[in-house]
């Protein structure tokens, strides 16, 4: 399947999920701190919103591209603060952005990077970020609720975002980007997915689904299970993400 499918796929499971919640539910408070989970799925459609709008003028209009904040964490924030409504209205805007969103990233030029949040990405690369963030606040929806929420086979492309976000991570924190090697294995317990120079000095390994929720911020790597080696792991591990800062 293509990263748009995989997408596509991510976004309907997290759908189904909102399909059948009650008022109280959509009010109740979420794994994000701060936020219900109506407020994630408002910024869930923001977000969206903001991915159509580049996937379709390569450029960033309104919204989270133009809203206060000195980091985004703060941006999107203010964002939501800005836009909150009630939760059946929240629902169908999210239904509809995210729909458009994916529409216009199939449809857009493959080969020409498109503006995001902290420079240029290319489509396929846009979505996967979309996929990481859906997951990742996926996690803060169905944790509190109790649904299930099971790792897949989707969680390939986020480990491959990481992986590939490393050297932007490393320097966010004034740290020297090296090669590090990512051996995971996948939530079939059958397959490892490798990432990385194989020479390289430094590896982390582990399970996926432990490795993408410390990028994702949603584990301590201390608790994680994860083993880093090398002069660069340890410290890889502790800042991976796959959000911009």
């Amino acid at each position: 399947m293509s990263i748009f499918d995989d997408l596509g796929a991510e976004q309907e499971r997290l759908e189904k999920i909102l399909n059948g919640l009650d008022e109280g539910q959509w009010e109740s408070a979420s794994g994000a701190r701060g936020w219900t989970i109506a407020d994630v799925v408002l910024h869930l459609a923001q977000s969206e919103e903001a991915a159509a709008a580049t996937a379709t003028h390569g450029t960033l209009r309104g919204g989270l591209g133009v809203v206060a904040g000195e980091t985004m964490d703060e941006r999107a924030d203010a964002a939501v603060r800005a836009e909150r409504a009630a939760p059946a209205e929240v629902f169908a805007r999210w239904q509809r952005a995210r729909q458009a969103a994916l529409a216009a990233m199939r449809a857009a030029d493959p080969d020409v990077p498109v503006q995001w949040m902290v420079g240029t990405i290319k489509p396929a690369t846009l979505a996967t970020t979309r996929l990481a963030e859906h997951w990742a606040h996926g996690l803060d929806i169905a944790g509190p609720l109790g649904a299930e929420f099971p790792d897949t086979a989707r969680l390939e492309h986020i480990a491959w975002l990481a992986h590939r976000t490393l050297p932007y991570a490393l320097s966010l924190a004034g740290q020297q980007p090296a090669p590090v090697q990512l051996e995971l294995i996948a939530p079939d317990g059958e397959r490892t997915w490798r990432f990385g120079p194989a020479d390289a000095e430094s590896a982390i390994t582990g399970p996926a689904g432990a490795f993408c929720r410390v990028a994702a911020q949603r584990l301590d790597p201390a608790r994680s299970g994860l083993e880093a080696s090398g002069p660069a792991g340890a410290t890889a591990l502790r800042l991976v993400r796959t959000y911009a800062a």
